[in-house]
């Protein structure tokens, strides 16, 4: 362990003591990132399941009618996901609607995860906001209930400066749970800087990015600025240019796809971390339009909108402020499913038609058991 990786695990050990929250405990567990100790001070702190390499599925909260969440089709997704080889599962992500979820509800969710995939796939929980309370809050229940990492973005609206952002990331750190630092700045209007990630990934606890930048020059120049010990974990937050992504020297991707195309999005990863282009090229071709068509309104309308007529959940219900899809885009999305081969892949016995849904051209299709 470095000089610096020291004295920054000496001080989370240290701001740990002093936390009153009954469900911490004083446990030291080591994590996979750059062979430095990570303090993880928690119960769960032996049961930590390091992030890999692949894909990550930044997967949707599925929901009833009227609005609850649907536990059934939420433990049916992520059994399907465990069959699939997804290699890690983001839960409570922009994709997950995590903005429009109570605690009681992400505990309800968190711990679904917990039962059903704790141990086999590692769970990075999204906690970040804007109010840095908030992200600790959330951060420390993603420790209590099991998680394996929590996903931070930068603070959106408010623009924070570098220093602010460096601040944030390495004292949402310093809580114990490995952190996988997110930027967008298409959504939270601040970029986090080539430089200010060097200077993160110096924690201990800081262990990966994901970029949505979209600029796939970053990847290179953050891997080139590196120390040559630190293996931060780059993963691409863009599933149309992912692949390219990881040939140019990322990690993986946290992906929209993989909601309704999971396999072929690990298999995309697999063939991107081998450096096979040729192969990664054919995988991904049946999937171009998808990539695109899962965005044609705000994320994840389209997505719920794909895995309900695949019968992955019961309904497409995304909660307000968002909407169910626009029927005029049905048969955008469904002309993309059906290039990737979805139809024919789901179950028709968990869908519920939704209260606000239009009759879709191929609503007739049949769904293979």
């Amino acid at each position: 362990m470095t000089m610096i990786g020291a004295l920054l695990r000496a001080t989370v050990i240290a701001l740990m003591s002093m936390n009153t929250r009954a469900f911490i405990a004083t446990h030291v567990s080591s994590s996979t990132r750059g062979g430095d100790l990570v303090c993880l001070c928690a119960s769960n702190a032996n049961e930590i399941m390091p992030m890999k390499q692949g894909s990550s599925c930044a997967i949707i909260t599925p929901m009833t009618n009227e609005g609850k969440l649907d536990i059934p089709s939420l433990r049916k997704l992520l059994k399907f996901h465990l069959a699939s080889e997804t290699d890690n599962l983001c839960i409570l992500g922009t994709t997950g609607e995590a903005s429009v979820l109570n605690m009681e509800e992400r505990a309800q969710v968190l711990t679904t995860a917990v039962e059903e995939v704790k141990g086999k796939i590692p769970i990075l929980a999204g906690t970040g906001t804007i109010k840095p309370e908030a992200v600790r809050e959330m951060t420390l229940q993603a420790i209590e209930l099991g998680c394996d990492a929590s996903l931070v973005v930068t603070p959106y609206y408010v623009k924070p400066p570098q220093r602010g952002l460096i601040k944030h990331f390495t004292d949402m750190a310093d809580i114990g749970l490995p952190v996988v630092m997110y930027n967008i700045p298409g959504r939270s209007q601040v970029d986090l800087s080539v430089e200010s990630t060097v200077i993160c990934a110096q924690h201990p606890n800081i262990i990966g990015l994901k970029d949505a930048t979209g600029d796939l020059d970053r990847v290179q120049q953050i891997r080139q600025s590196l120390a040559a010990e630190d293996d931060l974990l780059l993963y691409s937050g863009e599933d149309g240019t992912s692949s390219e992504f990881v040939m140019r020297g990322g990690d993986g991707c946290i992906s929209v796809t993989a909601n309704v195309a999971p396999k072929a999005i690990h298999d995309l990863m697999m063939a991107s971390l081998a450096g096979n282009a040729e192969l990664a090229k054919n995988i991904n071709k049946p999937m171009l339009d998808l990539h695109k068509k899962l965005f044609v309104e705000s994320n994840p309308i389209p997505v719920k909108y794909a895995a309900w007529r695949m019968g992955l959940i019961s309904t497409p219900y995304c909660r307000p402020p968002l909407s169910n899809l626009d029927a005029k885009y049905y048969n955008d999305v469904e002309t993309a499913m059906e290039a990737a081969g979805l139809f024919g892949f789901g179950d028709g016995t968990n869908v519920v038609v939704p209260s606000n849904a239009m009759s879709s051209s191929k609503q007739n299709r049949s769904f293979s058991p």
